[in-house]
């Protein structure tokens, strides 16, 4: 199985991640990467959830997303 990382982001008028970009230049929504995370097609992330249960995607080796490039 192919792995993927996730190497851009694209964010709302608020500032939220909305999609991603990944290694092979796929662009896919916030959803689809914690399901595609899940299944391991996604590496260099982990899922965790936040007070109110729902799921939240983190880079393994840096805090945030802060630092990735914008997609747009």
């Amino acid at each position: 199985m192919y792995e993927e990382q996730l190497v851009a982001v694209h964010r709302n008028n608020h500032g939220e991640i909305i999609s991603f970009q990944t290694s092979s230049n796929r662009v896919i929504s916030y959803r689809k990467a914690i399901l595609e995370a899940e299944e391991g097609i996604i590496t260099g992330v982990h899922i965790k959830e936040d007070r109110e249960g729902n799921s939240l995607i983190t880079p393994n080796d840096v805090s945030s997303f802060d630092h990735f490039p914008s997609i747009f």
